[in-house]
């Protein structure tokens, strides 16, 4: 705790310390909430710099796409502390903070009397999450999208992400490719259908734009007077990438109706009563910066992004857990189970969703 003391005293906070307290959620970064004794409360993180390996440059992207985000809020009279993640800035007026252990910190403003959700309790959540993510997609559609680093060099490039599954079954560090195989069958079958947003951009038919890359809705802040959508956090990932697969990750988290990590997959499907909340909310507000094809793929962006998610998993099982935090023994493989279990549902129920984006999007045109 007094090696975090310290980190925090190189940050611009104006009073002492008065609580720190770890948060659990995420995969990836170590976080701790900090309150002050004047009350104001803060979120510390120490990034992840096995998955990040350029820190500095997630940090200025993070810095320029939610400046640019507040300069829309402002213009447009809304509200700028809430609506928009705040950097707190070091005293020599860096992001980010590099310990003699070089360990990378940041701080950010913390957003009182808001949540994230794992599991949506009532529709309209996910109706306005589908907004707040509509939202981002549109006060970043005049960014200028070259002046982003690649923080992770092709993340959502889905062949690649089976490539790398099939390479960790042919090494098998940890001796586990054989009580996967069929696992592992399951995405060579899917290939083909997983590289689809791949082929249309090297053929010029959809463009790459700033996305988030990660949108699941606990990645988005939920007011918890209004349900109201509030701020988009965990820009970590934010550079250029496709808005199928920011559309399709918010719905392969929220609309399954089972957690990522259920071991019992007779709970596992695809809502698609929480399909249309999203896709309402997300063209409500996004709608009209797409261009037709960009919208006839969102339906597909479900799908492949369930299935890279899912190949990544197993990736990562097989490799022997080395990417994402672990809380029992083969937890990365029942997240990768849970996954195609949901992939499964989604394409049975595929017709149905390209049938309400149709709806929808003549709706908000």
């Amino acid at each position: 705790m007094e090696n975090i003391k310290k980190v925090l005293a190189q940050f611009n906070l104006a009073d002492e310390i008065a609580e720190i307290k770890p948060m659990t959620s995420g995969h990836i970064n170590n976080t701790c909430r900090v309150k002050l004794a004047s009350g104001a409360q803060y979120t510390l993180q120490a990034i992840n710099t096995f998955v990040f390996k350029e820190p500095e440059k997630v940090m200025d992207n993070i810095l320029a796409v939610t400046d640019h985000i507040r300069g829309k809020l402002e213009a447009a009279g809304g509200d700028t502390e809430r609506g928009c993640l705040r950097v707190v800035l070091t005293k020599d007026g860096k992001p980010m903070y590099r310990d003699e252990e070089d360990t990378c910190w940041r701080v950010y403003g913390f957003v009182d009397h808001a949540r994230t959700y794992d599991v949506i309790e009532d529709p309209i959540q996910l109706y306005n999450a589908g907004r707040g993510f509509g939202m981002f997609q549109r006060m970043l559609s005049d960014f200028p999208m070259d002046s982003l680093y690649e923080t992770i060099p092709d993340f959502h490039n889905t062949p690649k992400r089976f490539e790398a599954l099939f390479e960790a079954a042919r090494q098998d560090k940890a001796g586990r490719a054989e009580s996967v195989s069929e696992d592992i069958a399951f995405y060579k079958e899917r290939l083909e259908a997983a590289s689809l947003l791949v082929k249309l951009t090297e053929e010029g038919e959809i463009p790459l734009r700033v996305t988030h890359n990660d949108t699941k809705v606990n990645n988005i802040l939920i007011d918890d007077a209004t349900n109201e959508a509030l701020c988009v956090i965990d820009l970590d990932t934010v550079m250029p990438g496709w808005v199928a697969l920011d559309f399709g990750d918010a719905l392969r988290f929220a609309a399954n109706t089972a957690e990522e990590d259920e071991t019992d997959l007779s709970k596992v499907s695809f809502d698609m009563n929480l399909y249309e909340q999203f896709t309402r909310g997300f063209l409500r507000e996004a709608g009209k910066y797409l261009t037709e094809k960009e919208l006839e793929y969102l339906p597909h962006g479900v799908r492949i992004i369930t299935l890279e998610l899912g190949a990544r998993f197993l990736t990562d099982y097989l490799d022997g857990d080395v990417y994402f935090k672990i809380h029992r023994e083969h937890h990365n493989l029942e997240r990768a189970r849970c996954q195609m279990k949901l992939a499964l549902s989604i394409e049975e129920k595929f017709d149905e969703m390209r049938a309400i984006t149709r709806t929808c999007i003549e709706q908000f045109k």
